[in-house]
């Protein structure tokens, strides 16, 4: 050794050598999840994680056929967490992503926290709110969400989405139509279809779509606020607390924050820290 370089200094070139072999991700490197975790989360030696495309806040699919989105990026940095490979299994709505983690088809999969799904889903804390709204059409005279929950209304809702299992538990007087599938589109397409007066859905796509359609318009004040969250199977103790602080850390530390910004959703918040 060179007289002239002392312990000190051989210790920080070690350093900074070590860092140029390592890309810089913003985020501080990770400990390996411990081996419970992993059996409870990926016991096929693999992620399954179920997309849903039909919520276009959460996940996208592009032209060439790639997924992305902040519960895709969730689901790969999951996977690198606990060190296996991420199998996206994508779905058109999130009632078939229910569904396939029922049937033992994904091991984790993104839904808004709902009290139906609670019996057979562990929930984390939400990452991510957005609202319902209802879109009617542009000379109706329902206003406010108040004025849809009377008889003769008929709501357009996507089958088995969170705005339906919350709306099937809270309208006491207008009539719910039910699209015989899920997703936002679906809600749309039944309103134009049967003539409905009302369509229900995430804020995001049905102003985007009323931007295409003078002759609609989507009202102002939401009907009801979607916490997104990550679910398991229940039954999972370890990896449901696991999970629960993954959530949390990535709201944290701008991880979920910057993943809607690369999705392009300025539009949805990223949920706050959880307390309980």
């Amino acid at each position: 050794m060179p007289s002239n370089v002392n312990r000190n200094t051989l210790s920080a070139l070690m350093i900074a050598a070590i860092a140029t072999l390592v890309p810089s991700t913003g985020l501080r490197a990770q400990p390996g999840a411990p081996a419970e975790v992993v059996k409870e989360l990926a016991p096929q030696g693999k992620l399954r994680a179920g997309i849903n495309l039909g919520n276009s806040v959460l996940a996208q699919k592009s032209a060439s056929g790639e997924l992305g989105g902040v519960s895709v990026d969730l689901a790969r940095e999951l996977g690198k967490r606990l060190g296996v490979a991420v199998e996206l299994v994508a779905f058109d709505a999130a009632g078939r992503s229910f569904a396939a983690m029922a049937s033992n088809a994904v091991d984790i999969a993104f839904f808004a926290i709902e009290p139906k799904r609670a019996a057979e889903v562990a929930f984390s804390p939400p990452y991510v709110v957005i609202e319902g709204a209802y879109m009617v059409a542009k000379d109706s005279p329902l206003k406010t969400p108040d004025d849809v929950d009377r008889p003769g209304i008929r709501i357009a809702v996507g089958l088995n989405s969170a705005y339906d299992l919350y709306l099937t538990r809270t309208v006491k007087n207008a009539t719910i139509v039910r699209a015989k599938v899920g997703g936002g589109q679906a809600s749309i397409d039944l309103f134009y279809e049967q003539k409905l007066e009302v369509a229900a859905g995430v804020r995001q796509p049905l102003a985007a779509h009323a931007k295409t359609n003078p002759n609609v318009r989507v009202m102002e004040q939401r009907f009801m606020e979607i916490q997104q969250a990550m679910g398991i199977p229940q039954g999972r103790p370890a990896a449901a607390r696991y999970v629960r602080d993954f959530v949390e850390e990535m709201k944290k530390n701008g991880f979920v924050a910057a993943a809607l910004q690369r999705s392009n959703q300025p539009d949805a918040s990223v949920a706050p820290p959880a307390t309980n």
